[in-house]
């Protein structure tokens, strides 16, 4: 099984960015937050690469149960959205929080697992079809 699922988009970079942004407030995820993966390694290392955004996403409601359910959950979140420069486009990658919640065996946690993949996959979606 794989830790995350994608969409490939033949639109601009910035126009990406701002569409995923928006489809994952109008599915109820802010943004906590964000690193701008090129311009760090650029700065840290001299390299240069493709535009590749990490956006820290969190839905409030799923991380106040989640935390509830096992305090220590944190260090598994936010679920992390990569918009990414590819050859045939831009690719926005969703962590896959089923799989990484699996590590957490507390009851009940694989439900919110679950409904949070549910909408993940909702803005993929929507991003795909808009």
């Amino acid at each position: 099984m794989s830790y995350h699922f994608s969409v490939n988009l033949r639109h601009d970079f910035d126009s990406v960015v701002e569409r995923t942004r928006s489809e994952l407030a109008e599915h109820g995820f802010g943004i906590l937050t964000e690193i701008d993966v090129r311009a760090t390694l650029k700065e840290k290392l001299g390299v240069d690469m493709g535009r590749y955004l990490i956006l820290g996403a969190c839905n409030p409601p799923f991380a106040h149960k989640a935390i509830m359910t096992d305090p220590a959950i944190g260090v598994l979140m936010p679920c992390n959205v990569v918009v990414r420069e590819h050859d045939d486009g831009v690719l926005v990658d969703f962590m896959d929080p089923a799989v990484v919640l699996d590590l957490v065996k507390a009851p009940g946690v694989r439900d919110i697992a679950d409904d949070v993949r549910t909408r993940l996959e909702m803005v993929r979606d929507a991003l795909a079809t808009g």
